[in-house]
């Protein structure tokens, strides 16, 4: 934050009802986890005069605002892909650091699952043909085919193995196990990974995300609010956002993504090193997501991802650094644009509300630093939030 001006801390946090819910409208879904987080602060609405929303097209925030009964005086309808969130979280604190707002309400709901379902399409998965797209989406370039290509390039130019890759899912799945809201809590081995389907080769089916409906929100203050709520404050320390590029053919490295540089602002900013950090949520659509994140946000080098993830370093319960400790898009909840979900669990997470699955420090406390890093598309965007007790 710029020095002189206001802090700014997340003080109410919630998810609406997940998985699978075929009663629901994405606007229902909205509302609910609106109404919860603040709920979960001890607020009411009349203190949100700011808005933030993506996800139902161009007028998201408008009609969700409506549909809440806001009348915001800020608004953000930024919409970058997964990465969206941990970007608004940065404007929001930004704005109300600078006195624009006082306190800013992100949502999102989705029925991702439901409508696929019921056959209805939840949009344009080839992310449309316009400006450079235009040269690769009509030979076949799916969403998960561009992951699975640049899987593929970290493993020839650093030996990266399938079975490095599979233990994130395994590792994932076990912190969801830990987790009463998760979809999937069956424990899973690497070999049930390796046994899979091939959706995209070197990706089997549980190296891909599920799909689940569901929604969260996420509600900021400035530090004079603090006082009024019913849970303790977690403070954004600092953030940094990041974008890349648009086709595959604009990717300079496979291997690189953009959160080696909003990480890296991110961490400067909070004036803290990523060995300080007590726990990560990272975006994982699928696991290559995971590993190569962690390589760019600093907790190893490039090319020792694969290394990193192995002998349990990833579990909530007694990992060097617990990561997705939900169980994360791998096996907790995955409607779409995930990225506000991982600031939901990092909260929880530094406020101690964990559970079974609650992160310990290395003195054994409470985590006091933990930061959240989205990704949108195939690695075209990055938001990096670095949070604090």
């Amino acid at each position: 934050m710029t020095p002189g001006s206001r802090k700014v801390a997340v003080v109410g946090v919630s998810l609406s009802d997940c998985g699978r819910v075929d009663d629901a409208t994405p606007y229902s879904l909205h509302a609910q986890a609106a109404r919860r987080a603040l709920a979960d602060a001890g607020l009411g609405r009349e203190v949100v005069d700011g808005f933030a929303s993506a996800g139902l097209g161009t007028l998201a925030p408008v009609e969700v605002a409506e549909y809440l009964g806001l009348r915001p005086t800020w608004v953000d309808s930024t919409s970058v892909g997964g990465s969206t969130w941990e970007v608004m979280a940065a404007h929001a604190a930004d704005a109300i650091a600078a006195g624009h707002a006082n306190a800013v309400l992100l949502v999102y709901g989705s029925t991702a699952r439901a409508d696929i379902r019921a056959g209805r399409r939840t949009g344009d998965l080839s992310f449309g043909a316009r400006g450079p797209l235009q040269f690769e989406v009509p030979y076949g370039h799916t969403l998960i085919a561009k992951y699975a290509m640049a899987a593929r390039r970290h493993m020839i130019e650093h030996g990266t193995t399938v079975e490095q890759l599979a233990q994130v899912a395994v590792q994932a799945r076990a912190n969801a196990a830990l987790n009463p809201e998760a979809m999937f809590r069956d424990p899973i081995t690497v070999d049930d990974v390796l046994a899979g389907p091939m959706i995209a080769d070197p990706f089997t089916r549980l190296h891909c995300c599920l799909r689940s409906d569901g929604g969260a929100a996420v509600l900021l203050a400035a530090e004079e609010y603090v006082r009024d709520c019913r849970t303790a404050p977690v403070w954004i320390l600092g953030t940094g956002e990041h974008v890349s590029h648009a086709a595959m053919s604009g990717w300079r490295d496979f291997t690189v993504s953009p959160a080696a540089v909003s990480g890296r602002l991110a961490f400067a900013r909070a004036g803290v090193r990523p060995a300080e950090i007590d726990f990560a949520q990272i975006y994982d659509a699928f696991t290559y997501m995971t590993l190569v994140t962690l390589e760019d946000l600093g907790f190893c080098a490039k090319g020792e991802g694969g290394a990193f993830v192995e002998k349990g370093r990833l579990l909530a319960r007694g990992g060097d650094l617990p990561v997705n400790t939900d169980g994360g898009g791998l096996s907790a909840q995955h409607p779409g644009m995930r990225g506000l979900f991982l600031l939901v669990e990092a909260v929880r997470q530094l406020r101690g509300e964990g559970g079974e699955r609650q992160v310990r420090a290395r003195d054994g406390q409470l985590p006091r630093l933990g930061v959240a890093s989205g990704t949108g598309g195939w690695f075209c965007s990055s938001g990096t939030v670095v949070l604090g007790r």
